[in-house]
């Protein structure tokens, strides 16, 4: 895949992480794609559902195994605006996607251990393919004014009280 074929499917990413953002969940947006198709869509629903595994990636999986009937899906590429964590790394791992691309890195959940070594270290013959910072600023962006705008907004009220 080309960067911009990559960055095309970010977008669509991008605009699942703003809804997210939208109806006040964590701005992340996950897209699954499998020859030029989507079958599989997500955003941050924790909150929504009261499940802390409805992560973006988690939903979009679990979107393209119900599209597809199948929990495998082999030669997919899953496009997801932050580097994914631990949990959804196991499900990525199980679902068998062929390519992972994310846009920004989580650098404070993974100061220890780097995402290619879960990977790697899967006990299985896995081969995932990993492509990062695929329209960084913007990912990044989105998620840090959702924070600062939570920060400011809790500081407002307690100065209100």
């Amino acid at each position: 895949m080309t960067y911009f074929q990559d960055k095309k499917w970010m977008v669509i990413a991008l605009q699942y992480a703003n809804y997210a953002k939208n109806i006040g969940e964590v701005p992340i947006g996950a897209v699954l794609v499998l020859k030029e198709n989507i079958i599989g869509i997500g955003w941050n629903s924790c909150l929504t559902y009261h499940d802390p595994t409805a992560h973006a990636e988690i939903v979009a999986l679990r979107n393209a195994g119900q599209y597809l009937k199948n929990y495998r899906l082999i030669n997919a590429t899953l496009y997801v605006t932050l580097e994914p964590c631990i949990m959804c790394c196991g499900a990525i791992i199980h679902s068998r996607i062929k390519r992972l691309v994310f846009g920004t890195e989580y650098k404070k959940f993974y100061k220890n251990c780097s995402l290619k070594n879960i990977f790697v270290n899967s006990e299985t013959d896995y081969k995932l393919s990993i492509r990062k910072n695929i329209m960084k600023h913007a990912c990044a962006k989105i998620l840090s004014n959702f924070f600062y705008e939570k920060r400011k907004n809790k500081i407002n009220f307690l100065k209100s009280r």
